[in-house]
């Protein structure tokens, strides 16, 4: 039995925000509605799907409104939307987003130059974002980037981290996020930060979201669900990457982490076959291949069942 036999962690599919925003070959909007229907097939039921931000600062998401209006509306599946300001939100709003994403970052240095505002003032923005959503109805959460290294200041300290939780937690988000935006993170840190975040904010559901710039990213997700996160964020092939992050490269790849958690008895409702389905085709859609190892293996174990691809799946139905 596994040594997560009976636990359960749910999955935030990233690719098509965070995966396909540091992309050079830019995605036409059907290619996008093409993508998240094959991750909704494979039985995910959250993913981010486009930043509300300035298209001259990241093309790849200048179609936001158009992918929001042209998904499927599927029973029980709920797409994100990046926002960073006021601005964002009212524009996810106005495209009847039902999940908005706020970030702030752990160092006034990042922030600065992923969002023009140190950490403190996007917690500011985070409140007026967070009174607005409950207002309209609409669940929002917020991301403490950069939580264990920043490009430009270091090492961060978790003291930082949790005082930032803190704030951020009086507005009430329905859920946390801490995130190792530029793959720093050993699965010793992590286990420390969430503990420590879980101590100061008990109750507070918490998500992690790792990087695998130096091969760490899958050790420090299976250190963060011992240490009580119960959502993790990872993208189809392992693509994606800040773009105001230097040399930060992909997230950690759906279905390496998918193989993980199944094998350690731990279940997420999502179908692993599917998952490296989706990464095959992302990968002729990009004409390269991708960072995750998963789609590049054998099956295992080796069973009639294992080996055998799965037929293709139509995109689901409105519901």
């Amino acid at each position: 039995m596994g040594a997560g036999a009976g636990m359960h962690v749910n999955l935030v599919e990233v690719g098509p925000r965070d995966g396909l925003q540091n992309e050079a070959t830019l995605f036409s909007t059907d290619a996008k509605v093409e993508f998240v229907s094959r991750i909704v097939a494979s039985g995910i039921r959250r993913i981010e799907v486009a930043s509300f931000v300035n298209p001259r600062r990241v093309p790849q998401m200048a179609d936001a409104e158009a992918v929001l209006q042209a998904l499927p509306q599927v029973e029980g599946v709920r797409y994100i939307g990046l926002v960073l300001n006021r601005r964002g939100f009212d524009r996810a709003l106005a495209v009847g987003c039902a999940e908005v994403g706020m970030v702030v970052a752990a160092s006034d240095s990042f922030g600065q130059r992923n969002q023009a505002r140190s950490s403190g003032e996007s917690i500011a923005a985070w409140r007026e974002i967070a009174a607005a959503a409950r207002a309209a109805g609409i669940h929002a959460q917020v991301t403490i980037s950069v939580a264990f290294g920043c490009p430009y200041e270091g090492e961060v300290a978790s003291t930082k981290v949790v005082d930032i939780a803190r704030e951020i937690a009086d507005a009430q988000p329905f859920e946390l996020a801490i995130a190792d935006t530029i793959g720093v993170a050993v699965p010793t840190q992590v286990s420390e930060l969430i503990q420590r975040v879980r101590a100061a904010l008990p109750g507070m559901p918490l998500r992690a979201h790792f990087h695998n710039t130096r091969n760490t990213g899958l050790a420090n997700a299976w250190a963060a669900v011992q240490a009580g996160a119960s959502v993790l964020d990872s993208s189809a092939g392992g693509i994606g990457g800040c773009p105001f992050a230097p040399a930060a490269t992909g997230n950690i790849p759906t279905e390496d982490l998918l193989y993980l958690l199944a094998r350690s008895g731990v279940e997420t409702g999502a179908d692993l076959g599917r998952c490296i389905e989706t990464a095959a085709w992302l990968q002729q859609q990009l004409g390269r291949p991708v960072p995750g190892l998963l789609s590049r293996a054998p099956p295992f174990p080796a069973t009639a069942s294992a080996s055998t691809p799965h037929p293709p799946r139509d995109p689901p139905s409105s519901a």
